[in-house]
């Protein structure tokens, strides 16, 4: 039935409808994905409205990223430490990587977690699935990101001029 449901958005790619402004996206009663170009019947409580242009669904996020993301997650242990902590937010925002941000000095539970996780308070660290990076380096987060898939550039979009990297590694800053 998987085949009959690529049919369909490919009908409608194709179709009259094609300049269609709306489709809709739920799960039915047996669990499978349906497009329409018509509104879910009342039943339906997950269904999802997605704007799209010619034969092109718009979802705000690659399928690369997604994927990326729900295998490897970002996490990110960085406080207010200056240059290497900055850098490290960036270098996330400027490649579209989402992430979560723990902060040490602000919350109790995230400094638990990295004293656990390094034996250790420095910051920045980059955990990217089950891969850790202490420090920032600009090298190693670039290529532990390209390992989990993540785009070099954001969903949409070309990546935003990089900062210059530092001539040498920048050392983690101790937390007090």
């Amino acid at each position: 039935m998987k085949a009959a449901v690529i049919l369909v958005v490919l009908g409608l790619a194709a179709s009259p409808f094609a300049g269609a402004s709306q489709l809709y996206q739920w799960k039915d009663a047996q669990g499978r994905t349906v497009y329409s170009d018509q509104a879910p019947p009342p039943s339906i409580r997950n269904a999802q409205q997605k704007a799209f242009k010619g034969s092109v669904i718009e979802i705000g996020e690659s399928y690369d990223a997604r994927t990326a993301r729900e295998k490897y997650p970002v996490t990110l242990y960085a406080s207010a430490c200056g240059i290497p902590c900055d850098q490290a937010r960036q270098l996330l925002t400027q490649r579209g990587v989402p992430f979560s941000g723990r902060d040490p000095q602000a919350s109790p539970e995230a400094q638990a977690e990295l004293k656990k996780l390094t034996g250790h308070l420095n910051v920045p660290v980059l955990v990217v699935g089950s891969e850790r990076i202490d420090g920032f380096e600009t090298g190693q987060w670039q290529a532990v990101l390209d390992r989990a898939g993540y785009p070099k550039a954001p969903s949409g979009g070309k990546p935003e001029a990089a900062a210059p990297a530092p001539a040498a590694p920048a050392p983690a800053a101790p937390h007090p």
